[in-house]
């Protein structure tokens, strides 16, 4: 896995897209990376209403709009560094806003985005634009909420696992984003229609386990691997049985950052995106990174 070296963020001049910029300024400052603020300037065809009262949306002042909204954007990202480094770039770009950010984003590149907006790049979790980016970016996607919570810089990273590739990226990601900000990460393992014989190796599965068991060894083999090359993260299972969104939305109520992989256990290049991942992001009030799962 690639680790992150550059953000996008997209905004529209609403106060959600700001508190993405403050969210996505502290996340390069962690990483030490260059935040690019990205705006779409798009022409909007005059209605007779522009003309009477002499309100023409020229290109001239659409594009002096979209100035003032990354000047607002990018003062808000300095004021959150303070006097710590970091480089902002800001650009206009023209196009279909989803358009916009998938085109920019790469394996090396984490877009981020306000969970409701103008309708530019926000426009609401269930809106197309959000839909279309968290679904067909090949990098992962941040969606900020509200910054009215406070959130403490120590707590932990929390990762869905469903003990199959389909979890591999986000579990990757989730024990970076951990490393990075030196903090816990919590693995939660919640299945309400677990199978042992498809999601245990042959001849670990059988009737001598009690469930619970058979769960606790599945999610131990998913983090073998990653905590070994992790081993500064201090990793706290939580294998249960309950449906995935309830219990990672208790698990968020204490966290800093959630970690889903775009599609769960089971799920196919034909679905958009897991109704697990959905669940969550309408739900939960702090970050939520999607990781695209392996296609």
């Amino acid at each position: 896995m690639k680790s992150i070296q550059r953000l996008v963020v997209g905004v529209d001049g609403s106060e959600r897209s700001l508190d993405a910029v403050r969210w996505a300024a502290g996340d390069a400052l962690v990483r030490s990376v260059p935040l690019t603020i990205v705006t779409v300037s798009r022409d909007r065809i005059p209605s007779l209403s522009d003309a009477v009262n002499l309100r023409l949306n020229t290109p001239q002042v659409i594009h002096r709009q979209a100035e003032r909204t990354l000047d607002t954007a990018a003062q808000t990202a300095k004021d959150i560094a303070g006097r710590r480094a970091l480089e902002v770039n800001t650009v206009i770009e023209s196009g279909a806003p989803a358009e916009v950010l998938m085109h920019r984003g790469s394996t090396t590149t984490l877009l981020v985005v306000g969970s409701r907006g103008l309708g530019e790049f926000t426009g609401g979790l269930a809106g197309s634009v959000s839909t279309a980016v968290v679904t067909h970016a090949r990098c992962p996607i941040a969606v900020v909420g509200s910054a009215a919570r406070t959130v403490d810089s120590d707590s932990p990273v929390v990762v869905g696992v469903d003990g199959t590739e389909n979890s591999e990226p986000a579990l990757a990601q989730a024990f970076e984003e951990a490393s990075l900000r030196g903090v816990d990460l919590v693995a939660v393992h919640a299945l309400i229609d677990f199978d042992p014989d498809r999601a245990l190796p042959e001849g670990l599965a059988t009737t001598m386990f009690a469930a619970d068991v058979l769960d606790d060894l599945m999610l131990a083999e998913s983090l073998a691997g990653w905590k070994e090359q992790f081993p500064t993260v201090r990793v706290h299972p939580r294998a249960v049985r309950d449906r995935p969104v309830r219990q990672l939305v208790h698990e968020a109520h204490n966290a800093q950052l959630v970690v889903m992989g775009s599609r769960g256990r089971g799920g196919f290049p034909s679905i958009l995106m897991g109704s697990t991942s959905q669940a969550v992001l309408h739900t939960v009030e702090i970050p939520v990174m999607i990781v695209p799962t392996a296609r």
